[in-house]
């Protein structure tokens, strides 16, 4: 019998519901050729959009049917001029990270030979790294809570042992999966500020106390004002990198920058037990409705999920088809014709969506 996995589906705001369309035809096309396996896809509702009609932006069933499932699969959310009461913007993939404790976000940046990047490159060098950003506390941790008075504003920075031990544990189960494939050197590196926060020296003693338990892992440190010089000169030389939740959100933008802009980048949230996969960019609603979104970085997030429920599940055809999705959005890029306006291009997003179809369909 075909194993079957339950997908929940979030369209999103704004281009969300764009680029989300796409992404499922691919997956269902994948599924289709291999027959191996087979994606359940339920649509839940959550968005600013749904805020504006009924007054919530996460509805109990919503989270029920999330939870239910083996993966969770969520496109753009937020619209700017749609916000709570408090002034702060509608993020139910925040409210996901929290709810189910996804504590690792994961945010890959690469770079290969034959591929645009606005940093010049020695030799054409190779940017293949992934920064691991804890998603749950932080600086994030009193999101919506903080004390605001009328002479002054407070937030509270938390940074706990269990979570740090799980993400760090993550990060070096991580670089060992790099390594053992040939896509890693096997370091991790923890990004802090242990020179002026004693919260950043409580993190970084965990980071070296965790990797003991990583013999063959390298566990080197760097400050976050440095790591984010290194990562414009010289990011060839990075592996894994893992830190806090509010330098990791910094950070990860920057990583997207390097791969020619947000359309590009893809990102999963990932807890013991459930994972979000969702682009890192915004819901872009001045070309909303116009076909014109780049699917690329919710593609490529789904095959990161693709590759997280192989692994979850030693379903070897899902990290086949998890590599082969990376590698048709990696020949679009490549022969430039089908690339969407924010990376270069004049395609549209079904144009863009149809060059990643093509591919999977010489192979």
């Amino acid at each position: 019998m075909i194993p079957e996995f339950k997908v929940t589906v979030f369209k999103g705001d704004g281009i969300g519901p764009e680029i989300m369309e796409p992404t499922l035809d691919i997956l269902q096309h994948l599924q289709n050729v291999s027959n191996k396996y087979s994606l359940l896809f339920s649509t839940a509702d959550a968005g600013a959009a749904y805020y504006l009609e009924t007054g919530q932006s996460l509805p109990a069933e919503s989270v029920e049917l999330a939870r239910s499932s083996d993966a969770i699969l969520l496109s753009a959310m937020g619209l700017p001029d749609v916000r709570y009461t408090d002034g702060t913007e509608i993020s139910p993939q925040i409210e996901l990270r929290k709810i189910f404790n996804l504590y690792a976000g994961v945010r890959p940046v690469t770079v290969r030979d034959g591929k645009n990047c606005p940093l010049i490159r020695p030799n054409r060098e190779t940017i293949d790294f992934v920064l691991i950003r804890e998603s749950t506390e932080g600086l994030f941790y009193t999101q919506g809570k903080g004390e605001v008075s009328k002479n002054e504003a407070r937030e509270t920075l938390l940074i706990t042992r269990d979570i740090s031990e799980k993400l760090f544990d993550f990060a070096f189960s991580l670089a060992a999966q790099r390594k053992a494939t040939g896509s890693g050197k096997g370091t991790v590196t923890c990004v802090d500020k242990a020179n002026v926060f004693r919260a950043f020296a409580f993190f970084r003693e965990i980071f070296y106390e965790r990797s003991k338990n990583f013999p063959d892992i390298n566990a080197e440190h760097a400050y976050v004002d440095a790591t984010a010089l290194w990562m414009v000169q010289q990011p060839w030389d990075f592996d894994v990198l893992v830190t806090e939740n509010m330098f990791g959100d910094i950070l990860s933008d920057l990583g997207a920058g390097i791969m020619g802009g947000l359309g590009l980048a893809p990102s999963a949230d990932i807890g013991d037990e459930h994972a979000v996969f969702q682009p890192c960019h915004g819901s872009a609603p001045d070309i909303a409705g116009k076909g014109i979104a780049n699917p690329f970085a919710m593609i490529l997030s789904a095959a990161m999920m693709l590759e997280w429920l192989g692994h979850r599940h030693k379903q070897a055809q899902m990290l086949l088809d998890s590599v082969l999705l990376k590698d048709a959005v990696n020949a679009a890029l490549i022969d430039g014709h089908c690339v969407t306006g924010d990376i270069g291009g004049s395609a549209t997003t079904a144009e863009a969506a149809e060059a990643v179809i093509t591919y999977l369909a010489s192979q």
